[in-house]
C-alpha cells in the first residue's frame, strides 16, 4: 500500500556521499531543518569518486538510491559534488520522488553574489572537469568568468583527519596560488569535503574573496523542495527512535568516529551495508 501524503511528511530524507563530506551537508539539514530525519549513506568502500568514470559514479549513485528506496525516503540529496556533476540528471528521471543535488544551489549563489563576475570553483578532478559549475553559473550569469582547480589531496586529508595540520596547509597554499593572482572575488567549495578546511582557505585567500558553501545552499534547497511537494515534516508525527540513522559501506567505526567529530550531536552506530549485493 502506498503511504498517504500525511505519512510521507514523517520519513526520513536520504542522504549520500563518496563518504564523509557529505556530513557537511547532514549537518546544515539538521541545523536548518531540525524536525526532518535523516539516513546517511557514505560509500567509504569506494572514496574517491573525483577519480573515477562518469560511468562508474551512475552505476555507484543507482546502487545507493536503491538501497535508500528500501529505506522509505521522502526525498534524496545527493551530497557529493563528483555525483551531482555525473550522475544526477541521468538518474533523476527514474527515481520517484524529489531528489537535489548541491552543484545548482551553490553556483546560483555564486553568480548571483559576484560583484566583478570572476568566480573561482575548487573541486576534484571529475567535478571540475565536468565544467557543470561554469555551465549552471552561466544559465544565472551569462558573462561569468569561471576558473576552475582540482584540488584532489584535500579529500584524503580531510578524512585523515587533518585539518589544521601543517601539511594541508601547505597543499592548500599551492592549490590556491593560481586564484591569488585572478583577482576572483567568489571561490566555491566545490567539494562537501572542503567547508572543514573553510577556515584555512579563508586565511590563504583573505576576506575579500567570498566562500560559498554549496552545503549550506543545498539544505536551503532542500527546505524549499520538501514545502513545493507538501513533505516538509511539522513535527506532529510520531518520532522516530532514532533520528538520524547512518550506513556505510568499509570502515564504520572510523565514520563514526569522524562524524560524531563534526556533527551536532555523537553519532552511536554507522552500520555496515554490503551496496553492490
Amino acid at each position: 500500500m502506498n503511504q498517504s501524503f500525511e505519512d510521507k511528511k514523517y520519513a526520513p530524507v536520504g542522504v549520500f556521499d563518496s563518504g564523509v563530506g557529505g556530513l557537511t551537508v547532514a549537518r546544515e539539514i539538521m541545523r536548518q531543518l531540525p524536525m526532518e530525519h535523516i539516513i546517511y549513506f557514505g560509500d567509504t568502500a569506494r572514496v574517491p569518486y573525483g577519480s573515477k568514470s562518469k560511468e562508474t559514479i551512475i552505476r555507484y549513485s543507482r546502487q545507493i538510491i536503491r538501497f535508500l528506496e528500501t529505506m522509505g525516503v521522502k526525498a534524496i540529496v545527493v551530497a557529493c559534488n563528483t555525483a551531482s556533476a555525473f550522475a544526477l540528471e541521468e538518474i533523476r528521471p527514474e527515481v520517484k520522488m524529489p531528489v537535489i543535488g548541491v552543484v545548482k544551489p551553490g553556483a546560483k549563489v555564486a553568480a548571483e553574489s559576484t560583484g566583478n563576475g570572476r568566480i573561482g570553483v575548487i573541486g576534484t578532478e571529475g567535478t571540475v572537469g565536468s565544467q557543470i559549475y561554469t555551465e549552471m553559473i552561466h544559465r544565472h550569469n551569462p558573462d561569468a568568468v569561471v576558473l576552475g582547480k582540482a584540488c584532489p589531496l584535500f579529500v584524503p586529508l580531510v578524512e585523515e583527519g587533518w585539518l589544521k595540520d601543517s601539511v594541508t596547509i601547505e597543499v592548500a597554499k599551492r592549490y590556491l596560488a593560481s586564484f591569488q593572482e585572478s583577482d576572483i572575488d567568489t571561490l566555491i567549495l566545490g567539494c562537501t569535503h572542503y567547508p572543514l578546511l573553510r577556515s584555512t582557505i579563508r586565511d590563504i585567500m583573505g576576506e575579500g574573496v567570498n566562500l560559498v558553501n554549496p552545503a549550506y545552499e543545498t539544505a536551503q534547497g532542500l527546505k524549499r523542495l520538501l514545502w513545493q511537494h507538501h513533505l516538509a515534516n511539522d513535527g506532529k508525527g510520531q518520532a522516530p527512535a532514532v533520528r538520524y540513522q547512518f550506513y556505510v559501506s568499509d570502515a564504520a567505526e572510523k565514520f563514526r568516529s569522524f562524524a560524531s567529530s563534526i556533527l551536532p550531536c555523537e553519532i552511536k552506530e554507522a552500520q555496515l551495508i554490503h551496496i553492490e549485493e
